[in-house]
């Protein structure tokens, strides 16, 4: 086995209580004059992306631990941004203009596609692990599945409450937070078919139980 500096690894680190108490942090970095609102390392886990409150983009180098590249999105603001399978391009949400989400490519900084149909602040975005598909959820109370291929989403669900949402290790469910409370699994083979695998999970009395 080795690490991403291709050292090998002698011996396997057990991840204890007390061995997560005793880590500090190796270096930090102060790029941003605001708020780091998301973060999300490659597929390959070389490379790190942050947006900010500030209204840039940084990518970091994960094995020389240094900045690689700083890219701006002055016109449309940036928040939740997430590689694609791609480690030049990346999908975010937005802050200003419109909620659209923007797919774009960060060898040029210029956007492949814009994703409209959300009418308030998307809230949660996520990539399918397996494909181009990924989800969006928004405080208009709707999640909705698109494929980075098309401008048009595939499928809308329209929900009770506020949603955040994540595809499992496969791709073939998600599971969807409603209000903080309740989380929804749900088949995606049957999106478009408004079909739905439910299994139905009350936060507050998981929490109960596991109390007592």
């Amino acid at each position: 086995m080795r690490d991403i500096t291709n050292t090998p690894i002698k011996e396997k680190m057990k991840l204890t209580e007390q061995v997560i108490k005793s880590f500090r942090a190796a270096k930090t970095f102060r790029e941003n004059t605001m708020r780091i609102n998301s973060l999300d390392f490659s597929v390959q886990g070389d490379t790190l992306i942050s947006s900010s409150d500030d209204e840039s983009i940084f990518i970091y180098d994960c094995q020389s631990g240094t900045p690689k590249k700083s890219l701006n999105s002055k016109k449309y603001g940036v928040d939740l941004i997430h590689y694609t399978h791609a480690s030049n391009t990346a999908i975010h949400s937005s802050t200003k203009v419109d909620d659209s989400i923007r797919y774009l490519s960060l060898h040029d900084n210029k956007y492949i596609r814009y994703y409209t149909g959300h009418e308030k602040k998307v809230v949660t975005l996520c990539m399918s692990p397996v494909d181009d598909k990924f989800l969006s959820g928004s405080l208009d109370q709707t999640i909705r599945l698109w494929d980075l291929r098309h401008s048009v989403c595939l499928g809308v669900m329209h929900l009770p409450g506020f949603p955040v949402a994540n595809f499992d290790p496969e791709g073939l469910i998600f599971a969807a937070g409603i209000n903080s409370d309740t989380i929804k699994l749900y088949d995606l083979r049957s999106f478009d078919k408004n079909l739905f695998t439910r299994a139905h999970f009350q936060i507050s009395k998981l929490k109960k139980k596991h109390e007592t």
